[in-house]
């Protein structure tokens, strides 16, 4: 069993996806689990990026990530990302970001899903995104996470191939026990804002920053539940007097 992780912008415009784009989307996710998903979800929505996860079986990741680049299209407000998929990587442009990461067997399926989006592609973003990968790396009841961005191409089973210009990233991690859920998010959720000008988001957050900005959602999809883990990781970061 796997978690895949497919993020798009299809948003109309640079900063924000529409309340209708949300729920079209979220009206489609059944088609995903008809294709043998066990669960499906729209777990991030960061400025004008969208992120569906799904629980998949190994030998269903190439149909399951067909299907969902499939529900992106058919809900596409501008194809945007979409027109960078190719059959070849020459000729593949700025595409869809894909991730994925082992589920341990006969474990309930928990994942950690960090979504990043930049006004204007701003290049530092991977060394955020692979700050919080290696975060996650070697943590206790870490089962896989994500392999580490490389600024290069990136095959994307079942979908084809994307460019190295491909720059609002998406990484997962799953866990093994859900009571390490919080600790291996919040190390790399801190490991990702450790880099300059770099902001946590709420789910659904338009992109509200400058450009020379990056920002990011933290999402656990947890047994096909989504919780926002921006909303403990305040509460946690206060400092009591």
């Amino acid at each position: 069993m796997k978690v895949t992780v497919i993020g798009a912008d299809i948003s109309s415009n640079d900063v924000s996806c529409s309340p209708s784009l949300v729920k079209n989307i979220e009206d489609d996710l059944y088609k995903i689990t008809d294709l043998g998903a066990t669960h499906a979800a729209l777990t991030n929505i960061t400025g004008d990026d969208v992120v569906i996860s799904a629980f998949v079986p190994d030998d269903l990741v190439e149909t399951v990530n067909a299907g969902i680049v499939d529900v992106l299209r058919d809900n596409a407000e501008d194809l945007g990302d979409l027109n960078g998929i190719s059959d070849d990587k020459d000729s593949a442009g700025e595409g869809i970001s894909y991730a994925e990461a082992k589920i341990a067997k006969d474990m309930y399926p928990d994942a950690i899903i960090l979504g990043f989006d930049t006004y204007g592609g701003e290049p530092f973003v991977e060394d955020v995104a692979n700050s919080a990968i290696s975060a996650a790396k070697g943590m206790k009841n870490l089962t896989d996470v994500s392999k580490l961005l490389n600024n290069s191409y990136n095959k994307i089973p079942g979908v084809g191939y994307v460019s190295s210009q491909t720059d609002d990233p998406v990484i997962v991690a799953t866990v093994e026990n859900i009571n390490s859920i919080g600790v291996i998010a919040n190390a790399m959720i801190g490991a990702a804002l450790g880099n300059k000008n770099t902001y946590l988001v709420k789910r659904h957050t338009p992109c509200n920053v400058i450009p020379g900005s990056v920002i990011f959602s933290a999402t656990a999809f947890m047994n096909g539940n989504i919780m926002d883990l921006a909303v403990p990781f305040e509460n946690k970061t206060r400092i009591l007097r």
